[in-house]
């Protein structure tokens, strides 16, 4: 990255900036531990519909994204302001998987529009990427959960069983060349596994899901929080760029 580029991140307030630097060695694509395929949703989880499933595998970009708006399929519904389907290339080769919406989310009907958005869009530039251009946004469930004390919370299994669909069909649409997949939540719904893993047990593992490989690493939110742990997560990353570059 060149010097009045580093310059411009940083009046932007985006720093420290994430330089990209040699690639570490990652393990041969073929022992990929596969997620389930796209076809294969949550059945027989809680809230989940199998009809209205079927429905929404076939539907296309304008008919998916007026469905999500509209959508009533859990009590997500209830409390918000707009719904958040997602962003970016529609034929991307990296698609970045959130947990759900935030409030500044919730409001504005955009993915990662706070801090975490703008360390998220600092990420991708160390990647030689930008948001809207090879890349889509998207989280696992499209309307924010809100605790009791009326701040964010991470989506129950239902409400993830529930909006699980429409993220298989968003990546079915996109077929992108590598998954990334931010936080415990995105990865352990992508990969169906129970809401107690940890993290730390899913990355530095090559994975995929249904075909795709998919790189597990921090949500931009938790970095905020611990800055430490940003050298871990460019690892991440850089295993991402490798399967991509692989592809």
């Amino acid at each position: 990255m060149n010097p009045d580029k580093l310059r411009k991140l940083e009046q932007m307030g985006l720093g420290p900036v994430w330089q990209r630097r040699g690639l570490p060695d990652t393990p041969a694509q073929d022992s990929l531990i596969d997620a389930p395929a796209l076809a294969d949703d949550a059945a027989g989880g809680p809230g989940h519909d199998p009809v209205l499933a079927d429905d929404i595998s076939g539907m296309d970009w304008e008919t998916l994204e007026a469905t999500i708006r509209q959508c009533t399929r859990c009590r997500l519904c209830e409390d918000r302001h707009h719904a958040v389907p997602g962003t970016g290339d529609r034929n991307a080769r990296w698609l970045f998987v959130g947990e759900g919406p935030g409030r500044n989310e919730d409001l504005q009907g955009e993915p990662f529009v706070g801090p975490a958005g703008k360390l998220l869009d600092n990420m991708m530039r160390a990647l030689d990427l930008a948001r809207g251009e090879q890349t889509y946004i998207a989280n696992v469930v499209k309307c924010r959960p809100v605790g009791a004390d009326g701040r964010d919370r991470p989506p129950s299994a239902d409400e993830v069983s529930a909006c699980l669909p429409y993220l298989k069909r968003q990546i079915d649409l996109i077929r992108p060349q590598v998954i990334v997949a931010l936080g415990k939540t995105a990865a352990g719904s992508l990969l169906g596994l129970p809401g107690d893993v940890s993290l730390g047990s899913l990355r530095g593992q090559p994975r995929s899901f249904a075909g795709i490989p998919l790189a597990i690493t921090y949500h931009p939110a938790y970095l905020l929080r611990k800055p430490t742990d940003k050298a871990r997560a460019w690892r991440d990353l850089c295993a991402a760029r490798s399967a991509i570059d692989g592809h």
